[in-house]
């Protein structure tokens, strides 16, 4: 296993700015209350938040997108939400950043929001509101898609398991008949679906409901490489929390080293650290070379609170 520190290839904006990500995937709204908390309810043995402040960000593939958006690259989002109030406010937060939306709209499906109750900086509570989107507009987006597909230099797959990607193993094989590098953040205990992809990036707990625990760094190699040539993948990344992460190939694996710094939230960090691979795939970079800035990126948003973006500039300084 190589070790880090790896070298940075040199990144220049232009160059991201002119790699095109075509983002395909379950989305949500993330919405968050801010309030105080100076006492217990009477009514139950549980905190009373006072609400003092409102905020809405993207979440799922949003987050991808907005991440690939904060990095200086152009990117599309392919996705199905509701006929609903919050379909249209996640619509207008990904239009300030630049996100071009393709969204299919089902009047039956509720678009996913998570509310999440924040008093004294720690989350009290989480509200999920979602159900599953119906066949028939999941395969009308899969006709969009390939209307979208020979415009984007790369695509990126975000599962989040709401029903969005039913249709994600005809996508990855139109994907590769055009030689595009396709990057997918998984999810579920079966992988078949993901077969051909040329990235997969699991993090730990993933990767164990799939093949299971490992003991050592040894049965840990055997078991990644064993699925990455199940699934005829080019790579598998491992993103690994405070251990950093590993990146499997049949060329052999490598491995960076966290970046040592204050870790305050880790909500979203593989967004960002697959969207970091996408834009630099795309703008030409190789696997190998895109990983340490991935990393770097992943270091960067675990500082933030909440679903967050890395700027071309922070990643660089």
């Amino acid at each position: 296993m190589t070790a880090s520190p790896a070298p940075l290839t040199p990144l220049s904006a232009t160059r991201l700015r002119d790699c095109r990500v075509l983002v395909v995937g379950d989305v949500m709204l993330d919405r968050y209350w801010y309030g105080a908390v100076d006492r217990i309810s009477p009514e139950a043995p549980v905190p009373v938040v006072r609400v003092g402040r409102e905020e809405e960000r993207g979440g799922g593939a949003a987050n991808v997108a907005l991440n690939v958006a904060a990095l200086g690259a152009q990117v599309s989002l392919l996705t199905v939400v509701g006929e609903d109030e919050a379909s249209h406010k996640l619509e207008a937060i990904l239009a300030k950043t630049g996100v071009k939306t393709v969204f299919g709209r089902d009047p039956a499906l509720k678009t996913t929001v998570k509310l999440r109750i924040i008093g004294r900086q720690q989350q009290l509570l989480r509200l999920d509101f979602e159900n599953t989107p119906q066949n028939e507009v999941l395969a009308s987006q899969t006709a969009r898609f390939e209307e979208l597909l020979g415009q984007h230099d790369a695509v990126l797959f975000s599962d989040y398991g709401k029903g969005g990607l039913a249709h994600v193993s005809a996508m990855i094989a139109k994907a590769r008949a055009q030689s595009k590098p396709v990057l997918i953040d998984p999810k579920g205990s079966d992988y078949s679906r993901y077969q051909g992809a040329t990235v997969i990036t699991p993090n730990r707990a993933e990767l164990q409901e799939v093949v299971g625990k490992w003991q050592s760094e040894e049965q840990l190699l055997s078991k990644a490489q064993s699925l990455r040539q199940q699934l005829d993948l080019q790579a598998l990344l491992l993103t690994r929390s405070e251990e950093g992460m590993s990146l499997f190939q049949a060329a052999g694996t490598h491995h960076v080293s966290a970046q040592a710094r204050e870790v305050f939230d880790v909500t979203g960090a593989g967004d960002t650290v697959i969207a970091t691979m996408a834009v630099l795939l795309g703008a030409g970079l190789s696997l190998q070379d895109a990983l340490p800035w991935a990393n770097r990126a992943g270091g960067l948003v675990v500082g933030k609170f909440g679903t967050a973006t890395v700027s071309f500039e922070e990643l660089i300084a």
